[in-house]
């Protein structure tokens, strides 16, 4: 099985948004055993989409195109195969009276080319759309398989989950079990990792080893391929025993989508615990990367922003003498705000954050100090000391992700 995607849109052309799908379709088509071939980019233009799909006819069994789907001018993918297929669109009625539904709920008038988006070439087998309204397909030749794929990546990622994954699997049964395990680790970069584990790499055969750097962390989808599961569990856990082994101490979690926020907050939620915050540097990026997670409300009910000295001194209730003794940029500063965070809010836990994002040094420290205190139930508070480099944001976004880490270490020593 040869697989081939072509991602259509003129703005991934341009720059303007990063393709996400691709690498997405890609790695759930590894996990399924489907080797990908080819991966192209088209822009919102018939000829040139004909040109990539006849092409793709030549060379691939499974190909698969993302984007396209609305109901503009320029979403042009299911008109353009329905063409190459010789077919014409048909209206799937389920799609359609969603869509009909969707706009009676909102009470906004539907517009004709809205019915666009219920239409797919005849004799595909349509793949619902759990999030958004354009429907999905799947067309079967001979010869060839075609998918198509909604281009916004939630939609995209909801459908093959749901709807295409299951076809796949069902129409392209693999003769062995093959069965992936992603792990995830913080704290340590992929060239770091990757050395750790260099024998393991160099001399995989099955399972395989593939890493993955991501923002601010790294992960390793471990892949086996056995004639049963329970063999291919026992290769999986063996070779995940070797990883631990080696790089346990950066390690939180499973899963391709479990982030380090998501990790902590279900063991929040899972230990009956409430947690706070004092943010400066980060100025609320921690706690809106808890109010990102599905039930943040069990654990916690709000926080502070304290960006400047005053403000420091005003809504922490931190005397202004003992900030002006220590610098906001300190141990000292960095614990009295996470202490007078969690007695202030009366949480189990209380993060804070203090630093100098940059680009300009501040109180004689360079850009990229971080001091990050925690309050953590009946402990002492205390504060780390860490220096980020690269940009601004990217300071702020770690020093975020490092307080989460600080939390999920503390917490999984106490099972």
């Amino acid at each position: 099985m040869r697989a081939e995607i072509i991602a259509v849109g003129t703005e991934i052309l341009l720059g303007e948004i990063t393709n996400t799908t691709t690498p997405f379709v890609a790695r759930e088509l590894a996990d399924l055993g489907i080797d990908v071939y080819y991966q192209s980019v088209i822009g919102d233009n018939t000829e040139r989409l004909e040109a990539a799909i006849t092409l793709a006819d030549s060379r691939s069994d499974l190909i698969i195109l993302t984007g396209g789907l609305g109901p503009t001018k320029d979403d042009l993918t299911k008109q353009t195969l329905a063409a190459h297929l010789n077919e014409k669109l048909v209206v799937d009625e389920p799609a359609m009276a969603y869509i009909e539904q969707f706009f009676a709920r909102s009470q906004q008038p539907m517009t004709e080319n809205n019915r666009l988006q219920a239409m797919l070439p005849a004799n595909s087998l349509p793949l619902k759309n759990p999030v958004g309204m354009a429907v999905g397909a799947l067309y079967q030749t001979p010869a060839h398989t075609y998918m198509l794929l909604p281009g916004p990546p939630s939609e995209l990622e909801a459908m093959f989950t749901d709807s295409a994954r299951p076809v796949l699997i069902k129409k392209f049964k693999q003769a062995n079990v093959l069965d992936s395990r992603v792990l995830r680790f913080h704290g340590i970069g992929e060239s770091a990792l990757v050395t750790q584990l260099a024998d393991l790499i160099d001399g995989q055969t099955n399972p395989t080893i593939a890493p993955y750097a991501k923002t601010n962390e790294v992960t390793l989808r471990l892949t086996a391929e056995a004639t049963d599961q329970t063999t291919a569990d026992q290769l999986l856990a063996e070779l995940e025993a070797k990883v631990q082994a080696r790089v346990g101490q950066y390690f939180y979690g499973y899963g391709e989508h479990n982030s380090l926020d998501q990790v902590v907050v279900n063991l929040l939620k899972e230990r009956g615990l409430t947690i706070t915050a004092a943010e400066s540097l980060t100025a609320g990026l921690f706690q809106s990367m808890i109010g990102n997670v599905s039930g943040a409300s069990d654990v916690f009910n709000g926080g502070f922003v304290t960006y400047s000295l005053a403000e420091k001194a005003h809504l922490l209730q931190i005397s202004p003498e003992y900030l002006h003794k220590y610098g906001v940029v300190s141990e000292e500063t960095a614990i009295a705000m996470a202490r007078q965070a969690k007695v202030l809010m009366k949480t189990d836990i209380a993060v804070s954050f203090t630093g100098v994002a940059g680009p300009d040094e501040l109180e004689g420290q360079p850009a990229g100090t971080v001091y990050i205190g925690v309050a953590y139930r009946d402990q002492i508070p205390f504060a780390r000391k860490f220096v980020f480099s690269r940009t601004r944001n990217f300071v702020r976004q770690q020093s975020a992700l490092t307080g989460f880490d600080l939390l999920y270490h503390l917490l999984a020593t106490e099972k």
